[in-house]
């Protein structure tokens, strides 16, 4: 009678175990190889799941070139919502914010050929997928997505985009 009591209550935990599904890690450090095999830029990103399938987070990425399509320095949030079979993966649509700052070369009649710093705040969306190992500790997404910048007024009529190819692990 023991061995049967002790069967029913193993038998419960594993399909308890397997009907739910445990996430241990919710968060997500991500580096975007494209980014930095296209143009030499170093972008980081952090991702924190608030459930199987929103999460918040941010990016920064640096740039030596200030005169690149995003400058030279930018950092922002984003929200993201999945909409994949699997929980935390899949297809995803995010919107997000970039602050960046750069270099704009400009042609002036009197003082000629120069370089203007200029830093501006862009809203935007984007799409993407993300792949995860069994494990649920590492990840492959590829996005994109496009932004309109809302200040200062000079730069009001131009759009930005992002885009890249990111490896994270999860933790």
């Amino acid at each position: 009678m023991k061995n049967l009591t002790f069967l029913l209550l193993f038998c419960g935990f594993l399909a308890n175990a397997q009907a739910y599904p445990r996430f241990d890690t919710q968060q997500e450090l991500k580096f975007n190889i494209g980014h930095f095999l296209a143009t030499g830029t170093v972008d980081f990103s952090y991702e924190y799941f608030l459930g199987e399938d929103t999460s918040l987070g941010g990016t920064v990425y640096l740039d030596n070139d200030g005169l690149d399509y995003n400058g030279n320095f930018g950092i922002g949030p984003n929200f993201r919502a999945y909409f994949g079979y699997g929980p935390r993966s899949g297809f995803f649509a995010e919107a997000f914010g970039l602050y960046y700052t750069g270099e704009e070369d400009t042609q002036d009649a009197v003082l000629g050929r120069r370089n203007q710093d200029y830093n501006t705040l862009a809203l935007g969306l984007g799409i993407g997928n993300k792949w995860v190992t069994r494990s649920e500790r590492f990840s492959l997404e590829v996005f994109g997505g496009f932004g309109r910048n809302i200040n200062p007024e000079a730069f009001q009529e131009t759009f930005m985009y992002r885009a890249g190819l990111a490896l994270g692990f999860r933790f």
